[in-house]
């Protein structure tokens, strides 16, 4: 007699299987294939994350209107605002009106609690712009190359420092956390108009693995936008769907087809699941055959862990055990 045996693809489920039960056939799990499949998904969506932007409107550009006076550009390289900016502003301006006044600069030393050679510096400047000449107005920034990828996420909503910190130091910035907090504290405080955000990479995977008959015409008419603007999400959402007919239909032998199929386009993410399912291709043909799956020992499973969870702390393997067996 036959036997078969239902697993997880993770390699060591196949080993262990291949060294147990030699004679016996492996399917692999139909809903850990469809949920690697919506993983691989996601990936390539958000490799492609510029395409959603097609789907936030355009704001009108505002209407270009008389400058104010005050907020004239005086041609400084630090802007109204900056602390640094600000303060040495105050302190020309005070030190030169006490000149005016008739004060004498060791009278304005004593006044100020400043040594002569400040006050020297601020009295002998024509304007606040004449002492900008510090370090800091022209030093680069480790984070410089960086901010374009910030800012993008910034604008889908990402607004976590800590997040986007670990989400850059795999791409080689090597600056500390704060660098990066101080400036989305800019960004945080700094007036913005109010804009709508792109559908996240989850949503939009979340439309293309869906039944197309379940979408709502909102998302039916956003993904088909997308996918106009975006030849790769276009056949990221093909590729998905003739892999669910595969599924839902038992149309096994139909995967070699797909897998070339999906290596005929550029997309790093299926190519990837192609390589795993190349690698275990027999399970995974039966598993897109045969009726067996592994949805009794996942509830099973879940039960367990249900058990386990709520006797946390509370009583010893001795209890669980017979919980386990008299559920």
């Amino acid at each position: 007699m036959r036997q078969t045996l239902c697993r997880d693809r993770a390699p060591f489920f196949a080993e262990g299987a291949t060294v147990g039960a030699p004679q016996a056939v492996q399917v692999a799990d139909r809903w850990h294939l469809w949920h690697n499949l919506s993983e691989a998904a996601e990936r390539s969506i958000a490799q492609h994350r510029q395409c959603l932007r097609v789907l936030v409107p355009q704001t009108t550009e505002p209407t270009e209107t008389e400058p104010d006076p005050a907020e004239e550009p005086s041609g400084s390289p630090w802007p109204t605002g900056h602390r640094f900016a600000d303060r040495t502003r105050t302190t020309h301006a005070t030190i030169h009106a006490l000149i005016k006044a008739g004060h004498s600069r060791r009278a304005i030393q004593r006044q100020l609690g400043m040594t002569s050679r400040t006050v020297k510096r601020y009295a002998d400047a024509a304007t606040p712009e004449d002492l900008f000449t510090g370090q800091w107005q022209t030093r680069t920034s480790v984070l410089d190359e960086y901010k374009a990828y910030l800012d993008d996420r910034w604008n889908e909503g990402h607004t976590n420092a800590w997040k986007l910190w670990e989400e850059i130091v795999p791409l080689g910035y090597q600056g500390s956390y704060q660098r990066v907090r101080a400036y989305l504290r800019r960004k945080r405080t700094s007036p913005r108009p109010v804009t709508a955000r792109p559908p996240s990479p989850r949503a939009v995977a979340g439309w293309i693995l869906r039944l197309p008959e379940t979408l709502s015409e909102t998302e039916h008419l956003q993904l088909k936008n997308v996918r106009a603007n975006c030849p790769e999400i276009d056949a990221l959402t093909r590729h998905v769907r003739s892999f669910a007919t595969m599924l839902t239909e038992r149309q096994g032998e139909r995967l070699p087809d797909w897998l070339d199929a999906v290596r005929q386009d550029d997309l790093p993410s299926l190519h990837t699941l192609a390589a795993g399912i190349d690698r275990d291709r027999d399970a995974v043909i039966a598993g897109l055959t045969l009726p067996w799956n592994s949805g009794v020992v996942e509830g099973h499973v879940n039960r367990i862990k249900m058990l386990k969870r709520q006797m946390f702390g509370r009583a010893g393997f001795r209890l669980l055990r017979k919980r386990v067996l008299l559920a």
